[in-house]
């Protein structure tokens, strides 16, 4: 049995709307460090999500873990709740937290982790937003 430790990820998309504001800080304030993602109005963006997970192969199956069960878990923890949403109100993992990609990066994580099979450990949880900006959170 090989105790070679392996690293796979899983892709899932989702769509959403948010916008970045401060309620603590004037309009003016959060017109100036957040510019056009403050507005009244909100904003959407087109979401890859990269989960990548790590463990050593299952010897019976060969698998870290069942990716199809990877996927639903992802599927029932995030997108299902996401999709489609405005994460500054619909999403309850969300309340009261800033919209950033940042915070939606670790809120992702924290739904995700506890569900994984014994033995697998949750290593990254990469986020596009957009063409340009993506942030990893490992944990």
């Amino acid at each position: 049995m090989s105790d070679r430790i392996l690293y796979i990820t899983r892709k899932e998309h989702f769509n959403a709307a948010h916008k970045l504001y401060n309620p603590d800080w004037t309009r003016e304030k959060n017109d100036e460090v957040f510019g056009k993602c403050a507005n009244d109005n909100w904003h959407g963006h087109n979401f890859d999500l990269y989960v990548t997970i790590k463990g050593v192969p299952n010897p019976e199956t060969g698998f870290v873990m069942d990716l199809k069960k990877l996927g639903a878990i992802i599927k029932t923890t995030v997108v299902d709740v996401i999709d489609h949403r405005n994460i500054n109100m619909d999403v309850p993992f969300m309340k009261d937290k800033l919209a950033s990609i940042e915070n939606l990066a670790i809120g992702i994580w924290d739904q995700i982790e506890p569900h994984l099979d014994r033995g697998v450990q949750l290593h990254r949880v990469k986020l596009w937003e957009t063409r340009n900006n993506y942030v990893e959170f490992f944990g």
